[in-house]
């Protein structure tokens, strides 16, 4: 189903007929995000794309590197099965002498993302921080810098819609002193998969 039709069944109320329904085949696979989730990809359509998101200290998760504070080349629709998710604003500012991040590229492939250091250094403040709960739907412009943060311990999981921006880039705010570097991401093994499944189930039967 494309983008614009499962978001037609969450505007519906129908989001989680649609995640249980997903859940069940038997294609589904999943991977380790560097920003700490774990994500199952249900659709890709050129610049349009559809996964299930899960949060849970029960399963491995990657380690970013660089920061949890990133910002898309998507525009996001993000729909919360269960579990709190805040939505975290970063307010980013140019700076030089007294910069504490510099901004990367993140180009993403097959293998996973290549992190390239750009010239732009900057500060940031926390903005706006939103909460959001089950069957809460919030929405997140591309070029927005911010960060998902589930609360210490909390599982939690969203249906997660992007629409590509063109022109937009993948950024994310990483160390003055970082390199150029890849990061592959890791497949969880059928077991994990089928671990990830039953989780998601269990907190939407």
């Amino acid at each position: 189903m494309s983008r614009s039709g499962v978001h037609e069944l969450v505007r519906g109320g129908k989001a989680r007929a649609w995640a249980l329904a997903e859940l069940e085949r038997p294609d589904l696979s999943a991977v380790r995000h560097p920003l700490g989730f774990i994500c199952l990809p249900v659709e890709r359509d050129g610049g349009e794309g559809v996964c299930l998101h899960l949060w849970s200290d029960s399963l491995a998760h990657a380690e970013s590197t660089t920061s949890q504070i990133h910002c898309h080349s998507w525009d996001l629709v993000s729909h919360v099965l269960y579990g709190q998710v805040r939505n975290v604003h970063a307010v980013v500012a140019d700076a030089a002498a007294d910069a504490t991040h510099r901004v990367f590229e993140v180009v993403s492939g097959p293998g996973g993302d290549d992190l390239a250091p750009t010239s732009r250094t900057v500060r940031h403040t926390t903005g706006l921080v939103e909460v959001f709960g089950p069957g809460d739907t919030y929405t997140l412009a591309a070029d927005r810098f911010h960060s998902s943060v589930v609360p210490e311990g909390g599982e939690a999981a969203t249906i997660a819609l992007g629409s590509g921006r063109p022109g937009s880039r993948d950024l994310s705010l990483g160390p003055l002193d970082g390199r150029l570097h890849h990061v592959s991401r890791q497949p969880l093994d059928a077991a994990e998969t089928a671990a990830a499944v039953r989780l998601i189930t269990a907190h939407l039967t």
